[in-house]
Parts: C-alpha cells; structure tokens; sequence
C-alpha cells in the first residue's frame, strides 16, 4: 500500500514563493501560492521585490532600507513580473528600483539601497517589557477558546496555516469594539526553518512586516480590518534593516499609530529579538475609509 504523502509547509510554500524564476537579465518571474487568497497579500509583493532587487547585487553587500508603494490589487492568479532596474552603483552604496506587473500595468513599485557592511556608531531604543511568548495562548488555544464565537473573518484568519505565527501580546481588539490606544505588541517567528541566506532573511523579514500594522492605525476608533464596512489596504511601506538576524526565534513586532486622517492611517513599527537587539524599523500608511452605503 503506497502510503500518502504531505505538501510542502506553509514556510516552504512562502520561500519557493520568494525563489523568484529569472526570465530575461534582471527581469524575474514571481507566482501566488494557491491558498484562497482574492489578492495578493502585500508583504509577499515586497518580499519578491526586494528579491529582485538582491539578485541584481554583488554578494557582499546587504540591503539597508526599502521604500515601497501599492498601486493596484494583486491577481494571485496570474504571475507578477519583476523589472529591476540599476539606477546607481558606488563604491559604498548600491541603489535598485523594481516595478511590479500584471496584465501589463504597474501594481507595485520599490527602491532600496544596499551598502557594504563597515564598522560605525552604534545605539538603538530598548525593546519594551512585555511578557514572553511562552506566557501568551498559542494559536490553538486562541483557536480552542475564542474562535467559536468569533465573526467568520476572524475565524478564517486564525485558522489558516500561516509562514508566521503569530501572539498576540493583548487579545483584546479582536473580540471588543472597545476604543483602545493605538498600540500593541505582537510576537512573531518562522513556522518552520529560514536558510542561513540573508537574501531569504531579509525578504521573510520583509514579508511579515507587512502582518498586523494596518489594524494597529484601527484601534482607537473600536474597530478592526475584518469590519466589513471599511475599505483598509496599504498604501506605502518603508523598512530600515539595522542588524542581520537568523529568525530562528521569536521576534516581537512592537507598533504604534501616531495619528489617522484623511481616511488614511499611519503606523509605526519596531522589530527587536528575544535578547532586545533591534534588527528593524517600519513605516506604513494605509487606506481605512468607510465604504459607500449601497
């Protein structure tokens, strides 16, 4: 009897995703994973970005910043083309622009600078007092004792097989409409082994930076991403990459929202190890507009 066999995991699913199919010079191929999703969820935009942009450097030098802008919805039922483009090369500094494409108009767009790593000054803000995510319910028990009465977004979030898991410091804004401050504290780590390959390093770190930051902007107006009523997507997204780091622990993903207007929110972020080494920093300003009554 041929015993049956597993897929691939939700990690290994998320790094052939960011294994990018080169296609013509400096030109790069980029698929969805077929996981339900109606558009393509925005830190795998900016992680096949910056993998095209990593391709296009030599090996000795790592990205520092990224700045980045949606401009349409992804399809993640067609491929997304990658263009690179080699706007500078110094002796210190390397600089990269990517557009990326489908059904021939432009949805997303990224620079980043890369540097040759060298010795310099050295001071960073202390990581917060929060408790340990071994203190925190885990995702199966968030599942065992909150969701049977969770609204069906909230359910279908949490019940997904994910890269990233993801815990909650405060589970309070999903299962309240209670006006909170705009802050919050999320620990996140790899579901399963990232390569000791700081291209894939920096694009998974990449890639979850994007996770929880909009409904941060939310939660002082009592309410979250999965209301139905609003209309909430990304607009930008800037990342300073201050440390490298091996993501096989724990990394809180500590955020704030200093202010909303003009149906926009914007919210900042701070990525720090287990030890308190900050190893990134994070900028986002997303749409969160009302819809039209129908």
């Amino acid at each position: 009897m041929t015993g049956e066999t597993s897929g691939p995991s939700a990690m290994e699913t998320l790094l052939s995703t960011l294994d990018l199919e080169p296609i013509e010079v400096d030109i790069f191929r980029g698929r969805s994973p077929k996981v339900g999703w109606q558009r393509v969820f925005g830190g795998q935009v900016i992680g096949q970005a910056l993998m095209a942009a990593q391709r296009t450097i030599d090996s000795e030098r790592f990205v520092h910043s990224l700045h980045a802008y949606f401009m349409r919805p992804g399809d993640p039922s067609v491929p997304t083309i990658y263009q690179a483009e080699r706007i500078r090369d110094g002796s210190s500094f390397n600089t990269r622009r990517v557009v990326a494409i489908q059904h021939g108009k432009a949805i997303f767009a990224l620079s980043a600078s890369f540097q040759v790593e060298e010795p310099g000054f050295e001071h960073q803000i202390a990581m917060p007092e929060v408790e340990m995510p071994e203190a925190l319910l885990g995702e199966q028990q968030i599942k065992e004792q909150y969701l049977a009465h969770a609204p069906e977004a909230i359910r279908k979030y949490w019940q997904r097989e994910r890269p990233i898991e993801i815990r909650p410091v405060s589970l309070t804004h999903y299962f309240s409409d209670r006006k909170l401050d705009p802050k919050q504290d999320v620990w996140v780590r790899a579901t399963g082994p990232v390569p000791d390959d700081r291209l894939y390093q920096a694009a998974v770190l990449a890639y979850l930076s994007d996770m929880t930051l909009l409904d941060t902007s939310l939660y002082a107006h009592g309410t979250s991403i999965f209301d139905q009523s609003l209309q909430v997507a990304s607009l930008d997204h800037s990342m300073w990459f201050h440390r490298p780091c091996k993501l096989d622990d724990w990394l809180l993903y500590t955020q704030d929202s200093p202010s909303a207007s003009g149906a926009r929110g914007l919210t900042r972020g701070s990525l720090f190890t287990r030890s308190g080494s900050l190893i990134a920093s994070v900028a986002q300003e997303g749409l969160i507009r009302k819809k039209a009554n129908e």
